[in-house]
């Protein structure tokens, strides 16, 4: 049987479209799945996808997510614009790659790989945002992928290279990964204010911030936020949601 859309296996739960005309979609499979991975343990096995319909536009994605495309579309692996201290994101223990794949052409549809984490859109306007480990998924080309060195830290903390976030640039939409749901996500805004976290909390760092990491009985690393702007937290971050 002819099934074009597939429509009534999915629902789109959350749609942005970029100013280069660029459509982000992420799409929620209804049926539940049920397994033994680690994965699927998560939110009763409710499965999402990240789809992208490219019009004469370009998107930059996680290297190895993607499921299929259709349309005459380019594809190209691109190095992430370093900083100035050595390395990339793998060579010092995050999640992100230190590639990217860019695809970009007239038409085109892209279907990344489907996942039991969550999808969470943000648009950038002219600014910068550090995120947290393994949060960067996709985004329009229009936004530079780089790495944020933080060397505030406390002596004996890390190698003298200092701390290493993914870092966003321009403007854009781009789309974050998360084992914690959206709603579980508390935004602190903070105006000429000082945030303390015990572990890494924080998924999120936009405005003008500046962080200081010191040893903590907790988890070894109290992060201190100071300045004016916005800090995300995961604080389920080790709590998954379990089957329902």
């Amino acid at each position: 049987m002819f099934n074009p859309d597939f429509s009534n296996a999915v629902r789109v739960i959350d749609k942005e479209t970029g100013k280069n005309g660029t459509i982000f979609e992420i799409i929620e499979y209804i049926k539940p799945r049920k397994g033994h991975t680690v994965e699927n343990r998560f939110d009763g096995g409710r499965l999402r996808q990240v789809r992208i319909k490219i019009n004469d536009s370009g998107v930059l994605v996680q290297p190895g997510d993607l499921q299929f495309m259709k349309g005459p579309l380019m594809i190209e692996v691109q190095e992430n614009a370093p900083s100035q201290a050595k390395g990339f994101f793998k060579s010092v223990g995050t999640g992100e790659a230190s590639f990217t794949s860019r695809y970009s052409g007239k038409r085109g549809e892209i279907y990344l790989d489907p996942s039991y984490k969550y999808f969470y859109m943000l648009e950038l306007c002219d600014e910068e945002i550090i995120l947290g480990d393994g949060m960067f998924y996709c985004c329009e080309d229009s936004i530079q992928v780089s790495v944020h060195v933080n060397k505030d830290v406390a002596v004996g903390l890390l190698t003298a290279d200092g701390f290493r976030q993914p870092k966003l640039s321009g403007n854009g939409i781009a789309i974050l990964e998360s084992y914690v749901p959206f709603d579980e996500i508390l935004m602190y805004e903070l105006n000429n204010d000082t945030l303390k976290v015990d572990g890494s909390l924080a998924v999120v760092i936009r405005g003008d911030i500046k962080t200081k990491l010191e040893k903590s009985k907790k988890e070894g690393l109290l992060q201190t936020f100071t300045g004016t702007g916005e800090v995300w937290l995961a604080p389920t971050k080790k709590y998954p949601p379990r089957n329902i």
